[in-house]
């Protein structure tokens, strides 16, 4: 049994190598453990820094995005057939401790997806963590519970560990971040999906990596969870479109035709019609475009079963 550790980094000097250092140090139940750092088009001396280390490195030469550096990690263990894959911050953030925690489901075949929760058995506040970025997680969560229908905790956690099977199904296009693309996809595919609680610690005055600002990462996630739920649930979202022209446009007629039985003229509310009856149109092409593109998930999935033959016995 071989275990991957993902190590994303963009300028990560001061901290990669003792993360490294922690990772090899840690006890798991697995033959081999290897250690990968994608640097992110960093701009001081991590890579070489995590050479020096004895981690395999390989670099995208500017800066792409955390997603982008994941889904090279993916193939890299698909390519070098790791029994699984653990990634975790280079900042020093998450305690290598927990690996075996987080990996301990997948080895006793319980779980394909296990992700640490930083909430899960935690106190409600997490030291050095702005009330914004908290209020943000949770938020972020109750939706992705809710597209996928599941009972979540955290989905924006950067620790987390897959099954080789996992990996072969995952199928993801965002390169900004993959955290809650992650959940929806592997959610979505009915693979099974677990989570334990790891230690976390936030440092006073740091600016995050990934996300410059909370509304850029708001703004940029919401993308990827728009495009995730649209191409694998499209009937669930354009009938909630339709539903929504349509209740709109159906209060407009309503008010229309009240106002005809009690005065006995459609004047001078004509316009509420015209409203009305464009909103309902506009309802009822989202409701046929939604079972056409329904039609669609079948000629998706197949396409996801290739991809997932070509990549197990390639």
């Amino acid at each position: 049994m071989k275990l991957l550790v993902f190590l994303p980094c963009l300028n990560e000097a001061f901290t990669i190598e003792q993360v490294i250092t922690s990772v090899r140090k840690i006890n798991v139940s697995v033959d081999h453990v290897d250690i990968l750092v994608v640097d992110d088009g960093s701009t001081d001396d991590s890579a070489a820094i995590a050479l020096k280390s004895g981690a395999v490195v390989i670099r995208n030469g500017i800066n792409r995005g955390v997603g982008y550096s994941f889904q090279k990690a993916v193939a890299y263990a698909i390519q070098h057939k790791y029994t699984a894959m653990v990634n975790i911050d280079a900042d020093g953030q998450f305690d290598s401790n927990d690996i075996p925690k987080l990996i301990a489901p997948i080895i006793d075949g319980t779980s394909d997806f296990v992700s640490g929760s930083r909430f899960l058995g935690h106190p409600k506040k997490i030291e050095n963590m702005s009330f914004v970025k908290m209020w943000g997680n949770r938020k972020m969560t109750q939706l992705i519970n809710r597209l996928a229908r599941g009972h979540f905790t955290d989905v924006s956690c950067g620790f987390r560990a897959y099954s080789y099977e996992a990996l072969l199904r995952l199928n993801l296009h965002g390169t900004f971040t993959y955290t809650q693309e992650t959940f929806l996809n592997l959610a979505f595919q009915n693979l099974r999906i677990s989570e334990v609680p790891v230690s976390v610690k936030y440092f006073a005055g740091r600016k995050s990596r990934v996300a410059g600002s909370i509304s850029k990462y708001a703004i940029n996630t919401s993308k990827i969870i728009f495009r995730t739920y649209r191409d694998y649930q499209p009937l669930r979202f354009f009938l909630m479109l339709a539903l929504m022209f349509g209740s709109v446009g159906s209060t407009f007629l309503l008010g229309l035709f009240s106002w005809f039985f009690y005065s006995g003229r459609f004047s001078p509310h004509i316009w509420a019609g015209f409203i009305g009856g464009f909103l309902n149109l506009t309802g009822l092409l989202f409701f046929v475009l939604g079972i056409v593109a329904d039609m669609f998930v079948r000629m998706r999935r197949n396409q996801e079963e290739i991809i997932y033959r070509l990549k197990k016995f390639n």
